[in-house]
């Protein structure tokens, strides 16, 4: 299965996400941002890649939905968690780490 975790710069939040989920063996994963500036910016062709879409927040997801309509989105599921950490802070590990793994449970 193909995650795609999004934020809005790929600089913290989806970054350590795909850090610390490279190495699952239930998925491959990839990460990108909204933002011009990302390392890596969300397009088409990783809407396409996706099985399933992980977003920091619910503003991403409405985003999502307005910028790509003309694709067939996977499932976008939305992890609440807001721009308040470091790339690989602690805190922010534990808590992608549990709702990920919540919400893959359901998919794989």
């Amino acid at each position: 299965m193909n995650v795609l975790f999004v934020c809005s710069r790929n600089k913290r939040r989806s970054r350590t996400a795909e850090k610390i989920f490279s190495n699952d063996q239930r998925i491959y994963v990839k990460s990108v941002g909204f933002s011009n500036k990302s390392p890596v910016k969300i397009s088409a062709k990783f809407i396409k890649w996706a099985d399933l879409i992980l977003v920091m927040e619910y503003e991403h997801s409405k985003r999502l939905t307005k910028l790509y309509r003309h694709l067939d989105i996977p499932d976008v599921e939305v992890l609440g968690i807001e721009d308040l950490y470091d790339y690989m802070d602690e805190e922010l590990i534990s808590i992608l780490t549990e709702k990920t793994n919540d919400i893959l449970n359901y998919y794989v």
